[in-house]
Protein backbone atom coordinates (compact mmCIF):
# COMPACT_ATOMS: atom_id res chain seq x y z
CA UNK A 1 0.00 0.00 0.00
CA UNK A 2 1.34 3.45 -0.99
CA UNK A 3 0.11 6.59 1.10
CA UNK A 4 1.17 10.23 1.17
CA UNK A 5 0.08 12.77 3.76
CA UNK A 6 0.71 16.41 2.98
CA UNK A 7 -0.11 19.19 6.09
CA UNK A 8 -0.41 22.60 6.64
CA UNK A 9 -2.17 24.83 9.57
CA UNK A 10 -5.08 25.10 8.38
CA UNK A 11 -5.36 21.84 5.76
CA UNK A 12 -4.54 18.14 5.86
CA UNK A 13 -4.99 15.99 3.04
CA UNK A 14 -4.11 12.09 2.62
CA UNK A 15 -4.12 9.89 -0.41
CA UNK A 16 -4.21 6.21 0.11
CA UNK A 17 -4.30 3.13 -2.12
CA UNK A 18 -6.32 -0.12 -0.95
CA UNK A 19 -7.38 -2.97 -1.61
CA UNK A 20 -10.92 -4.59 -2.36
CA UNK A 21 -12.23 -5.92 1.23
CA UNK A 22 -15.56 -7.63 2.87
CA UNK A 23 -18.30 -5.54 2.28
CA UNK A 24 -21.89 -6.18 3.19
CA UNK A 25 -25.68 -4.09 3.51
CA UNK A 26 -26.01 -2.73 7.28
CA UNK A 27 -22.17 -3.59 7.84
CA UNK A 28 -21.41 -2.37 12.01
CA UNK A 29 -18.36 0.50 11.82
CA UNK A 30 -16.79 1.84 14.54
CA UNK A 31 -16.00 5.80 14.39
CA UNK A 32 -12.25 6.58 14.91
CA UNK A 33 -12.34 10.09 16.12
CA UNK A 34 -16.00 11.35 17.21
CA UNK A 35 -18.27 9.87 19.99
CA UNK A 36 -21.75 9.61 18.75
CA UNK A 37 -24.25 10.61 21.04
CA UNK A 38 -27.79 10.53 20.87
CA UNK A 39 -29.43 8.41 17.72
CA UNK A 40 -30.93 11.18 16.02
CA UNK A 41 -32.32 9.85 12.59
CA UNK A 42 -32.94 5.54 12.09
CA UNK A 43 -34.11 5.16 8.56
CA UNK A 44 -35.00 1.52 7.50
CA UNK A 45 -36.83 2.59 3.95
CA UNK A 46 -40.00 0.04 5.17
CA UNK A 47 -42.35 2.78 3.75
CA UNK A 48 -43.56 3.48 0.23
CA UNK A 49 -43.19 6.84 0.63
CA UNK A 50 -39.94 9.38 2.08
CA UNK A 51 -41.08 10.79 5.16
CA UNK A 52 -41.41 14.49 5.86
CA UNK A 53 -37.91 15.56 6.68
CA UNK A 54 -36.61 14.37 2.62
CA UNK A 55 -36.85 16.77 0.32
CA UNK A 56 -36.09 16.15 -3.21
CA UNK A 57 -34.59 19.10 -5.14
CA UNK A 58 -33.63 17.09 -8.63
CA UNK A 59 -33.96 13.23 -10.07
CA UNK A 60 -36.58 10.57 -9.44
CA UNK A 61 -36.59 8.70 -6.11
CA UNK A 62 -38.19 6.01 -5.12
CA UNK A 63 -38.80 3.58 -2.25
CA UNK A 64 -38.68 0.30 -3.00
CA UNK A 65 -37.69 -2.67 -1.04
CA UNK A 66 -36.63 -1.17 2.30
CA UNK A 67 -34.37 1.10 -0.02
CA UNK A 68 -34.22 4.19 -1.45
CA UNK A 69 -33.60 4.20 -5.31
CA UNK A 70 -32.31 7.92 -7.55
CA UNK A 71 -31.70 8.56 -10.67
CA UNK A 72 -31.11 11.29 -13.11
CA UNK A 73 -34.31 13.07 -15.15
CA UNK A 74 -32.89 13.79 -18.26
CA UNK A 75 -35.22 17.23 -18.94
CA UNK A 76 -33.66 18.55 -15.09
CA UNK A 77 -30.23 18.61 -17.43
CA UNK A 78 -28.86 18.21 -13.20
CA UNK A 79 -27.94 15.20 -10.94
CA UNK A 80 -30.50 13.85 -8.99
CA UNK A 81 -30.13 15.55 -5.55
CA UNK A 82 -32.34 14.06 -2.27
CA UNK A 83 -32.24 15.88 1.08
CA UNK A 84 -31.93 15.15 4.40
CA UNK A 85 -33.21 18.12 6.26
CA UNK A 86 -31.89 17.75 10.17
CA UNK A 87 -29.63 20.82 10.75
CA UNK A 88 -26.43 19.78 12.16
CA UNK A 89 -22.77 20.83 12.97
CA UNK A 90 -21.19 18.15 14.80
CA UNK A 91 -22.62 14.55 13.94
CA UNK A 92 -21.63 10.56 12.57
CA UNK A 93 -24.19 9.88 9.43
CA UNK A 94 -23.87 6.25 8.44
CA UNK A 95 -25.69 4.38 5.69
CA UNK A 96 -25.23 1.55 3.30
CA UNK A 97 -25.28 2.20 -1.10
CA UNK A 98 -25.25 0.37 -4.10
CA UNK A 99 -24.03 1.89 -7.14
CA UNK A 100 -26.16 0.33 -10.00
CA UNK A 101 -25.31 2.37 -12.69
CA UNK A 102 -24.53 5.29 -11.33
CA UNK A 103 -21.29 7.35 -12.93
CA UNK A 104 -20.87 9.14 -9.75
CA UNK A 105 -22.28 9.58 -6.17
CA UNK A 106 -21.81 12.46 -3.45
CA UNK A 107 -22.45 13.40 -0.13
CA UNK A 108 -22.77 16.99 0.20
CA UNK A 109 -23.08 19.24 3.34
CA UNK A 110 -23.93 22.58 2.72
CA UNK A 111 -23.98 25.71 5.29
CA UNK A 112 -25.97 28.64 5.35
CA UNK A 113 -24.35 30.50 2.94
CA UNK A 114 -24.16 27.52 -0.21
CA UNK A 115 -21.61 24.69 -0.44
CA UNK A 116 -19.24 23.45 1.66
CA UNK A 117 -17.88 19.93 1.73
CA UNK A 118 -18.49 16.24 -0.27
CA UNK A 119 -18.05 13.15 0.00
CA UNK A 120 -17.44 11.84 -4.24
CA UNK A 121 -17.69 7.80 -4.89
CA UNK A 122 -17.10 6.46 -8.50
CA UNK A 123 -16.35 3.60 -9.17
CA UNK A 124 -12.44 3.83 -9.05
CA UNK A 125 -11.86 6.21 -5.98
CA UNK A 126 -13.15 8.01 -2.85
CA UNK A 127 -12.65 11.80 -2.45
CA UNK A 128 -13.39 14.34 0.14
CA UNK A 129 -13.82 17.81 -1.28
CA UNK A 130 -14.07 21.09 -0.14
CA UNK A 131 -16.35 22.94 -2.57
CA UNK A 132 -15.34 26.29 -4.05
CA UNK A 133 -17.69 29.82 -2.82
CA UNK A 134 -19.84 30.40 -6.15
CA UNK A 135 -20.22 34.04 -4.84
CA UNK A 136 -16.17 34.25 -4.66
CA UNK A 137 -14.78 34.32 -8.39
CA UNK A 138 -11.26 33.76 -7.10
CA UNK A 139 -12.61 30.51 -5.30
CA UNK A 140 -11.77 27.22 -6.10
CA UNK A 141 -12.25 23.39 -4.81
CA UNK A 142 -10.01 22.27 -2.73
CA UNK A 143 -9.36 18.14 -2.28
CA UNK A 144 -8.47 17.04 1.15
CA UNK A 145 -8.11 13.62 0.55
CA UNK A 146 -8.76 10.69 -2.20
CA UNK A 147 -8.58 6.96 -2.06
CA UNK A 148 -8.05 4.95 -4.92
CA UNK A 149 -10.10 1.67 -4.63
CA UNK A 150 -13.10 -0.38 -6.32
CA UNK A 151 -16.70 -0.22 -5.75
CA UNK A 152 -18.34 -3.18 -7.74
CA UNK A 153 -21.77 -2.00 -9.27
CA UNK A 154 -24.68 -3.93 -7.67
CA UNK A 155 -22.47 -4.83 -4.76
CA UNK A 156 -23.83 -3.02 -1.40
CA UNK A 157 -21.29 -1.28 0.71
CA UNK A 158 -21.43 0.76 4.14
CA UNK A 159 -20.09 3.92 4.98
CA UNK A 160 -19.76 5.97 7.98
CA UNK A 161 -18.86 9.73 7.96
CA UNK A 162 -17.54 11.59 11.05
CA UNK A 163 -17.79 15.50 11.29
CA UNK A 164 -16.56 17.01 14.61
CA UNK A 165 -15.40 20.70 14.22
CA UNK A 166 -12.78 21.25 11.14
CA UNK A 167 -12.21 17.32 10.87
CA UNK A 168 -13.65 14.84 8.62
CA UNK A 169 -13.70 11.30 8.49
CA UNK A 170 -14.68 8.35 6.13
CA UNK A 171 -14.91 5.28 6.58
CA UNK A 172 -16.63 1.78 4.24
CA UNK A 173 -16.39 -1.54 5.23
CA UNK A 174 -14.23 -2.66 2.22
CA UNK A 175 -11.23 -0.97 4.32
CA UNK A 176 -11.22 2.34 2.94
CA UNK A 177 -10.49 4.89 5.42
CA UNK A 178 -9.98 8.70 4.56
CA UNK A 179 -9.31 12.18 6.70
CA UNK A 180 -9.44 15.83 5.53
CA UNK A 181 -9.54 18.91 7.91
CA UNK A 182 -10.14 22.31 7.13
CA UNK A 183 -10.84 25.61 9.37
CA UNK A 184 -13.93 26.35 7.19
CA UNK A 185 -15.88 23.10 8.05
CA UNK A 186 -16.15 23.96 11.70
CA UNK A 187 -19.78 25.74 10.87
CA UNK A 188 -23.73 24.74 11.26
CA UNK A 189 -24.41 22.36 8.30
CA UNK A 190 -27.98 22.59 6.74
CA UNK A 191 -28.70 19.03 6.55
CA UNK A 192 -27.42 16.00 4.31
CA UNK A 193 -27.51 15.56 0.34
CA UNK A 194 -27.53 12.87 -1.53
CA UNK A 195 -26.70 13.58 -5.26
CA UNK A 196 -25.86 11.17 -7.98
CA UNK A 197 -24.69 11.39 -11.62
CA UNK A 198 -26.47 8.80 -13.99
CA UNK A 199 -28.60 5.76 -13.27
CA UNK A 200 -29.19 4.91 -10.75
CA UNK A 201 -27.88 5.08 -6.91
CA UNK A 202 -29.23 2.58 -4.43
CA UNK A 203 -29.72 4.35 -0.20
CA UNK A 204 -30.59 2.03 2.89
CA UNK A 205 -30.02 1.98 6.50
CA UNK A 206 -29.14 5.02 7.10
CA UNK A 207 -28.38 6.41 10.78
CA UNK A 208 -27.49 9.84 12.23
CA UNK A 209 -26.13 10.13 15.53
CA UNK A 210 -25.00 13.54 17.52
CA UNK A 211 -21.71 13.89 18.93
CA UNK A 212 -21.48 13.83 22.93
CA UNK A 213 -20.97 16.69 24.85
Amino acid sequence: MKSSVVLSLSISMSCLFVSQGMAEKDAKLNPKHAKPGTLIVDEKFVDSQLGKSWSIAKGEWTVKNGAVIGKEKESDHHAAVLSLNHPNRNSVLQFSFKLDGAKAFHVSLNHSKGHLFRVIIDNKSLAITKDKDKKDPDSKSLSLAKVETKFEPGVWYTLLLEMDGDHVHVQTDNGIHAHGSHADLDVDKTGYRFVTMGQAIGLSDLKVWELQK
